[in-house]
């Protein structure tokens, strides 16, 4: 009788163990993967492991990458698109592979140089809408007068939703001298679907200039020096450029300033943390909240290198970092915002190195401004809202900007300086 059960268990044993190999048998073990199969793999544990949401855009994560894997890699391009694919399925334009080439571009941009056409674009995961946030100053596309929200329809024939966000942007990028041609629409109006214009606008690429800062000072009279500052990126170099210029411009006698993130679609968190350290005397500057729902915060560092009034000029090419500082200041009372409701992107990402070379940008936080407004896909309404009309680049921040002169308006009142400097102490 007990070799009898003993048979039977060891029977039961055998059957239990059968099954788990056959369950198991799906994949192969990782010691089994093929090159291709393991670079999926490493992305996939990538945003695993960071990735904000957990609940993966309420789907099975596994179970996308059992099926990824079980489709035939047979070259990097098969992989790029498995990933590419696999990555879709979180309906996250921000969450994106980077190819060897576009991982470096990317690399080259935040350090402070491009050539193309200088614009930052942005993808509606969902219908493949690509849109502008901003052009660069002074870039070709600029020049061509294409503006923020304008919609690219088409780069070179090919209908932009048929490309995903990078693959737009490499398009664009190619040798100065080189030309692309863009299709562009523009929306009748806010809140407005339908575009009643479309062009096509041919670019000639360029080698593109992005020095961050630009600054004089205005003065106003007899009492009143304001040093204007425009700030177009934030790069590695945006910091040690923006604290330059405001103690150039203290030591000439600035006793206000107006600071210019017009169309400035952002770039590095941690810059956009540091140049609001410059402003602010104390405070926190930015709330970001993880995938468990765990808050971090960033508070001023007491070495602000002025205490003078300030306003911000934003509008809707207003975006990420950009939005990261202005939240900051308003939510502080340590500066008034003026212009058009900003761009409405609060998501954070981080870059990942992957083994051949190419990235990984990965969404792994959200962030609130001060008093925990969670602007993304919102923006920031500023305290005096102005439309302005289109003017030339060389008309900014002068009797034609009419956002500007609102500004100067603003810093010359005496009660409003008295409140700027009170929120600051």
């Amino acid at each position: 009788m007990y070799c009898m059960r003993k048979r039977i268990l060891s029977a039961g044993l055998l059957l239990v163990l059968s099954v788990v190999l056959t369950m198991v048998g799906f994949t192969p073990g990782a010691s089994a993967f093929t090159e291709e199969q393991r670079l999926l793999s490493e992305v996939w544990k990538i945003v695993d492991r960071a990735y904000v949401d957990d609940s993966f855009n309420h789907q099975n994560w596994w179970l996308v990458r059992q099926k990824s894997l079980e489709k035939r890699l047979d070259s990097r391009d098969d992989t790029y698109g498995a990933i590419q694919k696999m990555l879709a399925t979180l309906d996250d334009p921000f969450t994106r592979l980077l190819k060897p080439d576009q991982y470096r571009s990317l690399q080259t941009n935040t350090a402070g140089e491009l050539t193309g056409v200088g614009l930052q674009i942005t993808q509606d995961n969902s219908t493949g809408e690509l849109r502008v946030i901003s052009p660069i100053e002074g870039s070709p596309a600029e020049r061509a007068g294409i503006k923020p929200r304008d919609r690219i329809l088409k780069i070179n024939g090919v209908p932009a939703v048929k490309l995903s966000l990078d693959e737009a942007a490499e398009r664009m990028r190619g040798p100065a001298g080189s030309q692309v041609t863009l299709t562009v629409a523009r929306d009748q109006g806010a809140g407005e679907s339908e575009a009643v214009e479309s062009k096509e606008i041919i670019l000639t690429r360029d080698r593109i200039s992005l020095n961050p800062v630009y600054a004089d000072l205005r003065p106003q009279g007899q009492d009143l020096n304001i040093g204007y500052i425009r700030l177009n990126q934030f790069n590695a170099n945006a910091t040690t450029e923006l604290a330059n210029a405001i103690r150039r411009l203290e030591g000439k006698g600035a006793n206000a300033y107006i600071l210019d993130l017009r169309s400035n679609p952002g770039g590095l968190l941690q810059s956009g943390i540091e140049i609001a350290r410059l402003w602010l005397a104390k405070g926190t500057v930015v709330y970001t909240v993880n995938r468990n729902g765990i808050q971090d915060s960033f508070s001023a560092s007491g070495a602000a290198l002025t205490d003078d009034p300030l306003v911000l000029l934003v509008n809707q090419g207003t975006a990420s970092a950009s939005e990261i500082l202005a939240g900051a200041l308003q939510d502080n009372g340590r500066a008034k915002l003026v212009g058009e409701k900003t761009f409405g992107k609060g998501l954070i990402q981080s870059l990942f190195n992957l083994s051949d070379g190419s990235g990984l940008a990965v969404t792994i936080a959200k962030y609130e401004t001060p008093k925990h407004h969670d602007i993304n896909k919102l923006g920031i309404v500023p305290d005096v809202t102005v439309e302005l009309e289109p003017i030339t680049r060389d008309q900014i921040s002068t009797d034609a900007d009419r956002q500007y002169q609102a500004a100067v308006e603003l810093l010359t009142q005496k009660a409003v300086l008295a409140g700027v400097t009170a929120g600051a102490a």
